[in-house]
């Protein structure tokens, strides 16, 4: 059963979504409320699953994976078993960062980070040779990054 969200759980929603390591002390302060109301609702909001994880943001050019693929994946059939099998293997894969079910010409379109065109080539050799269901692929290379993040706007609802 969800709970539907108030003024307050959306300010908290859009400032830990900023930074996530901010005391609840500091939030309350910010949103008008003490750190163990702040503490209470993130409680709340995470069991749930409005927040669905905290997490640090890495540059990944500093831990050696400076290139970013962006690949339209195309599949010979729909089948249900078929594409929970490719969503499963895609989703086992470290390098896939994202993956998105779309509309058009393309079945799926991943976000890929690799340390160069060669780790992203025996990638996608492997997912080919495991995915036989797979149709096709098309690659854009990211020459460069002006925006990466998860924010959701939240709002005011």
């Amino acid at each position: 059963m969800s709970r539907s969200l108030d003024a307050l759980d959306r300010k908290l929603l859009e400032r830990v979504q900023r930074d996530a390591d901010v005391s609840a002390d500091a939030l309350g302060a910010e949103i008008g409320l003490s750190g163990s109301a702040v503490l209470r609702r993130l409680k709340r909001l995470k069991a749930d699953g409005t927040i669905v994880a905290n997490v640090a943001l890495v540059d990944p050019a500093k831990v050696g994976r400076p290139t970013f693929f962006i690949v339209a994946l195309e599949v010979e059939r729909e089948r249900p078993e078929l594409m929970s099998r490719l969503r499963q293997w895609l989703g086992g894969e470290d390098q896939v960062q994202q993956v998105f079910y779309v509309t058009g010409s393309a079945d799926f379109i991943l976000v890929i980070t690799a340390p160069d065109v060669d780790s992203y080539d025996a990638l996608m050799s492997r997912l080919m040779a495991d995915n036989p269901n797979v149709r096709r692929f098309t690659t854009n290379v990211a020459l460069g990054v002006s925006k990466r993040g998860l924010f959701v706007p939240v709002g005011a609802g």
